[in-house]
């Protein structure tokens, strides 16, 4: 099934965990430093696939962020924000499914250019930024229309103080990368 039909808006107004030791029992040994790794994760799957990487934009717009997407990123109920979701490929294959909100607000000055991302990584774009900074981990498992879990993880991102929250699906593709 694809994986735009496969993940929705629902998808992501689930129960989020921060990432603590205990909890790593339950994440699957293969997917843990997926789910911890600070660093870029564009540019772990580019290592990953030598270079044989892409975005390909599913979705981008104005749209209501979920319950707990909004609480995190302190936005008022039904306020709408910019919410573009992306498949990241390698080598041909849809590894993860990234969605990212960002609050109107966080679209003003040096910010306005995450509009214009097109089919370039926001991870490109947030690890070159100096003084970005990123919140906390959260992970957790999200079950897909044909009933398949996968695990994900999100965290706000900082640029120039204004927020915006990551979430990253990462697919069983991903997981049969030799």
């Amino acid at each position: 099934m694809p994986v735009k039909a496969a993940l929705t808006r629902q998808n992501f107004d689930t129960r989020w965990t921060a990432f603590r030791r205990p909890y790593a029992q339950v994440a699957p040994r293969n997917l843990r430093t997926w789910l911890t790794d600070s660093g870029s994760l564009t540019q772990r799957l580019v290592n990953l696939s030598n270079g044989e990487f892409r975005v390909e934009v599913v979705s981008q717009g104005s749209a209501l962020p979920t319950r707990s997407e909004a609480r995190l990123l302190g936005l008022k109920p039904r306020r709408k924000a910019l919410v573009r979701e992306v498949h990241l490929i390698g080598c041909d294959q849809i590894w993860v499914f990234a969605r990212t909100v960002v609050p109107f607000s966080s679209l003003r000055g040096t910010q306005r250019r995450l509009r214009l991302l097109g089919n370039r990584s926001l991870g490109s774009l947030l690890f070159s930024t100096p003084g970005m900074r990123r919140g906390p981990l959260q992970i957790s498992r999200l079950q897909l229309a044909d009933r398949r879990q996968v695990w994900a993880r999100r965290s706000v991102f900082y640029l120039a103080g204004q927020p915006l929250l990551v979430s990253e699906v990462f697919l069983p593709e991903l997981l049969q990368v030799k």
